[in-house]
């Protein structure tokens, strides 16, 4: 069995308010997020398929230009392969996203 114990994991600011814990498995990253009250994304794109998972707080996310304000255990956003996408953190948050293939800059 292999566990991956998140709190001994080193946290990573990725970008400012964005600090990041990754686990990789053989073919995905799991990136478990906290972010800062009002730390914004910039637009960005990657080859990546990636599953927005809101966990805690209020987080708009845009994808293509289309905009919506987060709930969490409710919404997930499927972000599709090269697509632009955005995001504002309304109040501070957690996200669990995940990307497929493995996110080999997050190693």
């Amino acid at each position: 069995m292999n566990v991956f114990e998140l709190a001994k994991i080193e946290e990573r600011e990725l970008a400012p308010g964005f600090f990041a814990r990754m686990v990789h498995s053989g073919n995905m990253t799991f990136t478990y997020w906290r972010i800062v009250e009002g730390s914004a994304l910039p637009a960005h794109s990657h080859p990546h398929e990636q599953v927005v998972n809101l966990l805690e707080g209020t987080f708009e996310l845009t994808v293509n230009g289309e905009s919506r304000a987060l709930v969490p255990g409710n919404d997930v956003v499927v972000v599709p392969p090269n697509a632009p996408h955005s995001g504002r953190a309304v109040t501070d948050c957690r996200i669990l996203d995940v990307f497929y293939p493995i996110r080999e800059d997050y190693r």
